[in-house]
């Protein structure tokens, strides 16, 4: 069973890794095309919808998806009755949305929006009919088909959008964008599972199922709106446009934190949860991920720090200038975040969602306070304190699987010791080239290179463990290849 479970881990990883990394390239290349063809406050507009689909997702989702996999005998009527009630429930939303458009659009004095919530928040229904096909595929550990659902709805979604911006769509091209991905989604998930949904409500497995994933719905709404709350404040008391700005900075720092968070627990969440009866195999899972993570995000982050402004004038050009401070300060901000997702899916793995529940809402009085401070300031001032909670919010996040597992917020820092020293090397080459170099290409391209080279060499160096693993990972594909 060990070695099987190894294999699909490293199979899932594999496959994982190629679904984030592509996906986010693509995605990435598609976002620097659409800002240059497009103004700040198109993707500000696009920003200020985001808590209120994101929250509507949280109540269809509800958590059961999750819930689907954490339970170990799962049935067809548990699937039929995820299916129903997240149709039901999307539908509901929509409705919801469709009446209290005009609302919105009073709250942030922006009349367009009514047109846009009521197109974009179609995306509610259409992904209700992704979450149980994505759940199966998920359960299967069969990530292969999940890279090519993802890159094909990003790619075709992406090719469109650009095409609409081209023609002057402006604002309708990033909707466009966003309802083609889900609906191609859906369809590529559909075509790959063969699943098929009956019309079976079952109250038995609604209860067992809304029991596990009522607390990760609360959480996750609570999540939705206090990741969003930067988007509502700044869209309220500022404008469109610094939003745009925050947005993009967020987005550019958002790639590779969430896809480092996202390759570790989508694929480790599975097998975690099949080791919740094992403690001591469990922990050693749970540490490798928080090293590997690690490992990855901490230089990734810093060196975006470090190039934010050759990065924004050659991607996106000088418009988009008023982020690089924002995009400073949020890089280094989520270097926590994959670390902070592991050790709260840990809680879920156990199944103590609502222990989730509970440290997710410990961390809002942090929040509310940094922002009673800070809007009155600037944008600025509110990244900052984004910054700081991010650092108390990881500690907040790590206290309780410390507490059952033993392993918590100092050991996990002590474990991310050996990482400071090729990271001190790599800011050293970084600001050398910086300095030496004024062309913005020069700097972006040759201190990206000699700043992850430097990293490597002197991680290979001092013998780090993680660098031995993701280089033995690549070997044994080889040889399985070959084989």
């Amino acid at each position: 069973m060990a070695s099987s479970l190894k294999q699909k881990a490293t199979s899932g990883f594999i496959w994982t890794a190629v679904d984030k990394f592509a996906s986010r390239f693509v995605k990435l290349g598609i976002g620097i095309i659409l800002a240059r063809l497009l103004l700040p406050e198109d993707f500000g507009l696009i920003g200020m919808l985001a808590v209120f689909i994101g929250i509507s997702q949280s109540f269809v989702n509800s958590g059961m998806g999750s819930g689907l996999i954490q339970k170990q005998d799962r049935t067809d009527a548990d699937f039929s009755t995820v299916f129903v009630f997240n149709l039901v429930v999307s539908t509901l939303f929509y409705v919801l949305l469709f009446f209290t458009a005009p609302f919105i659009a009073d709250f942030y004095d922006e009349p367009r929006l009514v047109n846009i919530t009521r197109v974009l928040s179609l995306n509610i229904i259409i992904n209700a009919l992704a979450i149980v096909q994505r759940s199966r595929l998920e359960i299967d550990i069969d990530f292969k088909s999940l890279t090519k659902v993802n890159i094909t709805g990003t790619i075709v979604s992406g090719t469109i959008a650009i095409l609409a911006a081209n023609y002057g769509y402006g604002v309708w091209a990033l909707v466009i964008q966003q309802i083609v991905n889900a609906f191609v989604t859906v369809t590529v998930l559909w075509s790959l599972n063969k699943w098929k949904p009956s019309i079976l409500f079952s109250k038995e497995s609604f209860r067992a199922l809304f029991g596990f994933g009522s607390k990760l719905m609360l959480a996750s709404i609570y999540a939705q709106a206090f990741q969003n709350i930067y988007n509502i404040t700044i869209g309220k008391y500022y404008n469109a446009g610094d939003l745009g700005f925050y947005n993009r900075a967020k987005s550019l720092s958002d790639i590779p934190s969430d896809t480092v968070s996202n390759i570790l627990l989508q694929v480790t969440y599975p097998i975690l949860s099949s080791l919740q009866n094992d403690k001591v195999r469990m922990v050693s899972v749970y540490k490798r991920m928080i090293k590997m993570s690690a490992f990855l995000i901490i230089p990734t982050m810093i060196l975006i720090a470090l190039l934010a402004e050759p990065l924004i004038r050659v991607l996106l050009t000088d418009k988009w200038l008023p982020s690089v401070i924002l995009l400073q300060w949020i890089a280094i901000a989520r270097i926590t975040y994959p670390i902070s997702v592991i050790n709260m899916g840990v809680l879920n793995a156990m199944g103590r969602s609502d222990l989730f529940l509970k440290v997710d809402l410990s961390k809002a009085p942090v929040i509310l306070i940094s922002l009673f401070i800070t809007i009155p300031i600037s944008v600025e001032a509110m990244v900052i304190g984004f910054f700081i909670n991010s650092y108390i919010a990881f500690f907040i996040n790590a206290y309780l699987p410390g507490k059952l597992l033993g392993y918590g917020g100092m050991q996990q820092l002590r474990d991310m010791l050996p990482y400071l020293v090729p990271t001190i090397g790599m800011i050293a080459v970084v600001m050398g080239v910086s300095y030496l170099l004024e062309n913005n290409y020069a700097q972006l391209i040759l201190g990206g290179l000699l700043g992850l080279g430097s990293y490597l060499l002197l991680s290979h160096l001092l013998k780090i463990n993680e660098l031995k693993e993701i280089k033995a990972v690549i070997v044994e594909q080889k040889n399985h290849k070959k084989s």
